[in-house]
């Protein structure tokens, strides 16, 4: 096995091992499909007044309040393009400290040489309390549907505001969890002008079946992979969008964001493939800083 995958896999059993009985969907694989999500939605945004962090108001119709919220992190004017950046699964996105688990502290704010661009990070449901806390609530299915929801919503609220007051380029960006948030958004409201999802695709139920992360999800969950698909696929939804606006960056070796299966989803577009597998990958982060800038 190559040894950009062994350690995918060794890091995925090691995980799965820690989860215990927090499987992914362990507890109920009942929700309806993320298009139905995404209408039962609704997002209230506070007024923006420079940098900061926001809190935002969301409501899943079906689960009840959510804790999005974002940091305008560097403004520095409209004549400048933005970037909104969403993270990864169990990162602590607003957590810039240097030992923290913060793609963004690392991508955006690590180098010596700052963007010159509107940096926004965002965070998903269920990421600024405890692990034990976002496990818990992931152990149903449609608690993390309605995640993926609220984030994709929040990002066109954004998309909207800035829309309104400059004519600069907002990009949609994130990694992993945030790739597959920022495909989402695509997908249903292709609202911003530039799509770089990394180490993403979508057939996201594919992930939770077919790849090394079925360790990490419940029986129940194993047992009904076609609910999964039904639920959190929206490849051909994705594959209806015809601008020419979407980056992907994927990992050859990554085990979990299955190079061929998530690649397909893309068509004939091209592809920044990285010879590494997802961990690898994801601290790859000039590599990843510069595929960002090549498309900003």
């Amino acid at each position: 096995m190559n040894v950009h995958a062994m350690f995918d896999d060794i890091t995925v059993s090691i995980s799965a091992l820690a989860l215990g009985k927090y499987k992914f969907f362990g507890e109920s694989i009942s929700s309806p499909p993320l298009a139905e999500h995404l209408n039962g939605t609704t997002v209230q945004m506070p007024k923006i007044e420079g940098p900061g962090k926001y809190e935002v108001v969301a409501e899943d119709a079906l689960v009840g309040n959510l804790d999005p919220a974002f940091i305008v992190v560097r403004w520095i004017g409209e004549d400048y393009a933005t970037i909104l950046y969403h993270h990864g699964n169990t990162e602590r996105p607003f957590d810039f400290r240097w030992y923290s688990p913060n793609t963004f502290r690392k991508i955006f704010l690590a180098s010596k040489k700052p963007i010159q661009a509107n940096l926004i990070a965002l965070s998903a449901p269920f990421h600024r309390a405890s692990i034990k806390h976002y496990l818990k609530n992931l152990g149903n299915l449609s608690n993390f549907v309605a995640l993926l929801a609220v984030s994709a919503n929040m990002i066109e609220q954004l998309v909207s505001y800035l829309k309104e007051r400059t004519s600069k380029r907002v990009m949609v960006s994130g990694i992993s969890l945030g790739g597959w948030i920022a495909n989402i958004h695509r997908a249903y409201y292709n609202s911003a002008d530039v799509y770089v999802p990394l180490l993403a695709g979508a057939a996201l139920g594919d992930i939770f079946d077919t790849s090394i992360y079925r360790k990490m999800t419940g029986k129940i969950a194993q047992e009904h992979p076609e609910v999964l698909k039904n639920v959190l696929d929206f490849e051909d939804e994705f594959k209806r969008v015809k601008d020419d606006n979407v980056y992907p960056l994927l990992a050859r070796y990554d085990q979990i964001i299955q190079y061929e299966r998530q690649s397909a989803c893309y068509g004939k577009r091209s592809i920044k493939t990285l010879a590494k597998g997802h961990i690898s990958a994801s601290i790859a982060y000039r590599d990843l800083r510069e595929h960002i800038l090549a498309h900003l």
